[in-house]
């Protein structure tokens, strides 16, 4: 068999926000009692949404921090739609607030098997250590990010801060590995 196409599945979006503002947190948790706020244990309160389902954590200081979305566009409008009900709620939220994506996590699928320990020796910044960890770490440059490969195939590509720098390793990881004879197909 040969190559297929690699099936990448976004599975979380981390981006920060700014309202450049204070929020009064407890008046928040006040107006949503869904809202879970414990200052004691995180300063932060966790407001929930469920479509997107996402978590955003929400800061004294106006910063927020959302997770859990399955796109960039995603995690933006999850964003929207708090400062949306918080404005519905009563909360003055004078600005808009200004996103940015922080980390892309997905998980994909090379659809063979990796050769793991010629893929360590043979691409540049990785390390395998198996008694440690099952897959190879690799550190790729441009784009940053890190990508876990495992021996099923299966990878998981962090940090990258846009869905196309996703697409770029993936593609650039999986070119390497085809030049170097490290792909086996059944």
């Amino acid at each position: 068999m040969t190559a297929t196409k690699p099936v990448v599945e976004i599975v979380n979006v981390v981006a920060s926000a700014t309202i450049d503002q204070k929020l009064d947190l407890i008046q928040i948790q006040k107006k949503f009692p869904d809202v879970e706020y414990n200052p004691e244990q995180f300063p932060g309160a966790v407001f929930r949404i469920k479509n997107p389902k996402t978590a955003t954590l929400l800061f004294c200081t106006g910063k927020m921090v959302c997770t859990g979305a399955k796109s960039e566009e995603l995690a933006i409008k999850a964003v929207g739609i708090v400062v949306q009900k918080l404005r519905k709620e009563g909360i003055k939220i004078k600005k808009d607030a200004i996103v940015t994506v922080q980390n892309i996590v997905s998980s994909i699928n090379l659809g063979g098997r990796i050769h793991l320990e010629q893929a360590a020796r043979t691409l540049p910044r990785s390390m395998y250590e198996p008694e440690q960890f099952p897959g190879v770490i690799h550190r790729m440059v441009d784009p940053k990010t890190v990508i876990l490969l495992f021996a099923s195939g299966k990878l998981v590509c962090t940090g990258a801060k846009t869905e196309s720098d996703v697409y770029r390793s993936v593609h650039n990881l999986h070119n390497m590995l085809e030049e170097k004879g490290l792909m086996l197909y059944d």
